[in-house]
């Protein structure tokens, strides 16, 4: 997947991404850190195509993705996002929703690569436990962890994680991690965070500012330049 050269506004008077260029080999983890407004998540909103770049290109083995049909860039994709979205239904149904025809058989192994099946299996129902309108009976790590099996059950080439943790407790997050991480293994990942645990052990991390990448390298690469990203990480600016 590469990002080439690629500039883009909103409108015509806000330039938010200007000649971003971003490579990523299969199993890699590219991570995105910077201010609030920085221009991280527009990066995964145009490489799903919500909008259309315009300049440069967004490549993906080599196709632009302008030249792939929507549902079908999209079907390679998979989001976990900081808010997490379920229906009322059965558990089993709401990781499915990753992908209508898994059969029961995937929709488990998906739960147990996410972490979830202990969880799900505790319930009084199990995995035909009905969820309570947005999983109100569950709490904010419960959900997230469904929400991680949805993505694992669709097993996506390029997984894409926007502060997927942000709202949970750093105890909870660390289970929540785990889960992730085999999630990640052997795809293309795309990381906001705005915790330090989240991204040091990155293949790569850009540092955004002003819709421009400012830094880039491992964590180790960038402490050792003493800027915006040691601030960052030394405390004399949050992590966002």
């Amino acid at each position: 997947m590469r990002f080439n050269n690629v500039t883009f506004g909103y409108n015509s008077d806000k330039i938010v991404l200007k000649n971003i260029s971003i490579y990523a080999k299969p199993g890699q983890k590219i991570a995105l850190v910077g201010s609030t407004g920085a221009g991280k998540t527009t990066i995964t909103n145009l490489l799903t195509r919500f909008y259309d770049i315009d300049e440069g290109s967004i490549t993906i083995d080599g196709i632009d993705i302008r030249k792939i049909k929507k549902e079908n860039l999209r079907k390679s994709l998979a989001m976990v996002l900081q808010d997490t979205h379920l229906f009322t239904g059965t558990i089993i149904d709401n990781i499915r929703y990753g992908k209508l025809e898994a059969t029961d058989e995937e929709v488990i192994k998906a739960a147990k690569l996410a972490g979830a099946d202990s969880f799900i299996r505790r319930l009084s129902n199990g995995y035909n436990t009905v969820i309570d309108g947005d999983g109100n009976n569950l709490s904010q790590g419960q959900r997230q962890l469904l929400n991680i099996a949805r993505a694992a059950v669709a097993d996506p080439p390029i997984l894409i994680l926007d502060e997927a943790t942000s709202s949970i407790d750093t105890r909870t997050e660390k289970y929540i991690e785990e889960g992730m991480d085999r999630l990640m293994e052997g795809r293309t990942n795309f990381i906001i965070a705005h915790r330090l645990s989240t991204v040091r052990n990155a293949d790569a991390i850009m540092v955004i500012e002003n819709g421009e990448i400012i830094e880039r390298g491992n964590h180790e690469e960038l402490l050792k330049q003493r800027g915006r990203y040691y601030d960052l990480c030394t405390g004399a600016f949050e992590l966002e």
